[in-house]
């Protein structure tokens, strides 16, 4: 699973979550931030307001907590939703000999990077995270 510290490194950056079936994440409150939970139909629902996404909690009679607001929630996306993300940059993952994982990828015009972590899901995530980071940094050098 991603590192909850590279979750916040990605929405601070900018990455943006539409929450869906299957979705891991965490909730940002106190007391409840070291639980991982899932959304699933039968337990936790994202419902779309107009006032934005809140994920509701239904049937759960182990927590005093019907619904959290999606600003509360950190998405911890999984690997194949960060290999997706990565689109066509992508070039490869591969596992080191000390037992590290490397993703590489390639933008049009650049050398490809090559991105190292203890974890497949960490070493796509710091991939991601230059990307996003870089459309971030180029989206405001553009001539408005």
């Amino acid at each position: 699973m991603i590192s909850t510290d590279l979750a916040l490194l990605l929405r601070s950056a900018g990455l943006r979550w539409t929450p869906a079936s299957g979705d891991r994440f965490r909730v940002l409150v106190d007391g409840l931030d070291d639980d991982v939970f899932t959304i699933s139909e039968m337990t936790i629902e994202a419902h779309a307001y107009d006032t934005g996404t809140v994920l509701g909690f239904n049937g759960t009679t182990e927590w005093a907590l019907d619904s959290v607001a999606q600003e509360d929630a950190l998405w911890l996306p999984r690997e194949d939703q960060l290999r997706e993300k990565l689109g066509g940059t992508f070039r490869s993952l591969a596992r080191s000999l000390d037992g590290s994982f490397q993703v590489v990828i390639e933008v049009a015009g650049r050398p490809a990077q090559a991105f190292g972590s203890d974890t497949a899901e960490d070493a796509y995530a710091l991939a991601l995270l230059s990307l996003v980071t870089a459309a971030v940094d180029e989206a405001v050098r553009a001539p408005h």
